[in-house]
């Protein structure tokens, strides 16, 4: 086991998956990295079961039995609605007891506490923690002090500054798979602020896991997909395109990922200024899109996505923010082990 923080933190996260696995399953969850095709395929199976089986009142109880005897932190030092309440919601259906901290201004860190005494705390009273911060690789960090404590609890990362945001990809693969049947032969749009989005960037690493993708990067010149996804993309041989002309790009698209400008990410105003305009849709620009295509977005949304096109049946945006409440369950129930015991549950 890698002992050094520096050494472990230094390698790409391919390198990683050893020390934060365990008997062939994660054990944290923590960058896209970590899902290859055959655990996506079994997570999105999974939740897709536990939906049946709570269908009825007695497997609603047997979920929530699974659990009854596990407490979980839920430490979110970002604002946050849907990550929180479909983490809190997927612990709910598994029966876990949940304690949460949301304003780090009641905890010890103001008192000058480090983040690493902050989640052996934590780990000292609960079974997991599901983490979000604002500052990039601090999931890992945590992960890699409780795994080298004497009490190893798992860590979910639930956003991690600008770099990761892992359960919302598995989430969105999850929402591609139920309403366009699968991902392998899709373009994907992606659209917005490619630069600063971190669900772009876990979702466009997944791609790696499916075959015959194309993907098109459609963004304002200043907020472009960053290179080192580029890269990954370029290695893995998945076709891309960067554009500014968002109509050409939707013609043959199977699903368009929208997001808003993040500007709380803004250092010296970079956003002042930029026309975003050229990135938003409207009824002209839906009608260029194919009728089987789907509309997602992360959520918050702005002007990016009006209300408007809410009845558009291809606007799918609040049915994939439920899949993220099955696609969390599926994920927890599979960290503690416990796949195979919720299939042998028939609905």
């Amino acid at each position: 086991m890698t002992a050094s923080w520096e050494a472990l933190s230094a390698k790409p996260p391919a390198q990683k998956l050893g020390f934060f696995s365990r008997d062939g399953r994660l054990y944290d969850c923590l960058f896209a990295a970590q899902f290859d095709r055959p655990l996506l395929d079994r997570l999105c199976a999974l939740a897709d079961h536990m939906r049946d089986i709570t269908k009825d009142r007695s497997g609603d109880d047997f979920l929530r039995g699974l659990l009854a005897h596990k407490r979980v932190m839920l430490y979110f030092s970002q604002p946050s609605t849907r990550t929180f309440l479909s983490h809190m919601s997927a612990c709910h259906i598994l029966g876990l007891r949940v304690m949460e901290t949301r304003d780090l201004k009641t905890s010890s860190e103001v008192k000058g506490e480090t983040l690493d005494d902050t989640i052996r705390t934590f780990a000292s009273y609960v079974d997991l923690i599901i983490m979000r911060h604002n500052g990039a690789g601090v999931a890992e960090r945590a992960a890699w002090v409780l795994n080298t404590s004497p009490r190893p609890v798992p860590v979910i990362n639930a956003g991690s500054g600008p770099d990761e945001h892992p359960t919302q990809a598995l989430l969105d693969i999850y929402s591609l798979q139920r309403y366009l049947g699968g991902v392998d032969g899709k373009h994907i749009v992606m659209v917005g602020d490619l630069k600063r989005g971190r669900t772009v960037r876990s979702l466009s690493q997944l791609m790696r896991n499916f075959k015959g993708v194309r993907l098109t990067f459609a963004a304002p010149e200043p907020f472009r997909m960053k290179p080192d996804i580029l890269e990954f993309l370029t290695t893995h041989g998945i076709p891309f395109r960067e554009t500014d002309d968002l109509g050409s790009a939707l013609k043959d698209a199977d699903a368009v990922y929208m997001t808003r400008i993040q500007d709380e990410h803004d250092k010296d105003g970079e956003s002042k200024g930029v026309d975003y305009a050229p990135f938003f849709l409207s009824k002209a620009r839906m009608a260029l899109l194919p009728k089987h295509a789907v509309v997602m977005h992360p959520l918050p949304r702005r002007e990016e996505l009006p209300a408007e096109l809410d009845d558009d049946p291809r606007n799918v945006i609040f049915r994939q923010e439920r899949n993220g409440m099955w696609a969390r369950t599926a994920l927890i129930a599979h960290i503690f082990g416990l796949e195979d015991q919720v299939l042998a549950r028939r609905p």
